[in-house]
């Protein structure tokens, strides 16, 4: 017997969770094959995000990313994906430009791109272009507390909204995005408890990364969560599996293999009769 599949996830399906009070999931993906095995274990999101910049383009960090890295990538998990909402991130400068940019490169990344809808960073400054997404018929996700994009401006990878000050501007900020358009927000690095009262005021589902199990849904980068990325693992990733140890032990398996002249077998070659051999050998 097959498993039964869920239907096509929306953005109604993501207000719908927060009403009836179900956990939303949503990792990221950025390529065909992933999409696919993400899509398959019944994830209700797949976030294209420009953290494809750190963990698929080796860059430092995600501003370096362009345009068109997100729609090639975009298209790729468009492709694997039938039943996750597709959200594409829009990279740094593609839309902190002007209204008519945000727009623009939104529209690039439904049309060209394949995303069902697009995310975005940053607090009431990016009203007026959410608002005009959002009136462009382009479905719109939010993005505070530790915003990426803006690593240099806060000095790095910090937790944010941790004193008085700054905790009530992300409560202003959510309120304000949530105005704006936005079916769903990100809240990245904030204090649990910041985050459950910010989810309990939004009629919007939050989604935490490092803003603890208060939230509507949680994100995590796959390479994180699957110890595929090597090196600094952020405070708040689980490691779901070891698959970066089974990836390498492979590798050194092959590897072995080759070299002892075991592989490749019998059993992984194909067969020629001796007498066309023989003739070539005539």
């Amino acid at each position: 017997m097959t498993e039964k599949r869920n239907m096509k996830n929306t953005v109604i399906t993501f207000k719908n969770a927060k009403k009836a009070g179900k956990k939303l999931t949503m990792l990221t993906a950025y390529d065909y094959s992933t999409a696919k095995l993400v899509d398959e274990a019944g994830i209700d999101s797949i976030l294209v995000g420009d953290s494809l910049g750190m963990v698929c383009l080796g860059y430092e960090d995600t501003c370096s990313v362009t345009m068109e890295d997100m729609i090639h990538h975009a298209k790729a998990v468009a492709r694997g994906t039938k039943d996750a909402l597709v959200i594409v991130d829009m990279p740094f400068m593609s839309y902190q430009t002007s209204v008519y940019d945000a727009v623009v490169n939104a529209g690039r990344l439904i049309k060209e791109g394949h995303g069902q809808a697009v995310k975005l960073e940053g607090g009431i400054d990016m009203i007026p272009q959410i608002e005009a997404i959002v009136k462009a018929s382009i479905p719109v996700v939010g993005h505070i507390g530790l915003t990426p994009q803006s690593v240099h401006v806060m000095g790095g990878f910090k937790v944010q909204g941790k004193d008085e000050a700054a905790a009530r501007k992300l409560i202003k900020a959510a309120k304000a995005l949530e105005a704006a358009g936005v079916f769903a927000l990100v809240l990245e690095c904030v204090p649990a408890d910041l985050a459950t009262y910010i989810s309990s005021i939004l009629t919007i589902p939050t989604i935490g990364i490092g803003a603890g199990a208060g939230c509507d849904g949680q994100v995590l980068v796959y390479q994180d969560m699957l110890g595929i990325s090597r090196g600094f693992t952020p405070k708040f990733v689980k490691n779901f599996g070891n698959v970066g140890e089974m990836m390498v032990e492979g590798f050194k398996q092959y590897k072995k293999e080759v070299e002892e002249g075991t592989f490749p077998s019998k059993e992984h070659t194909f067969s020629i009769s001796t007498e066309v051999m023989d003739k070539l050998y005539g």
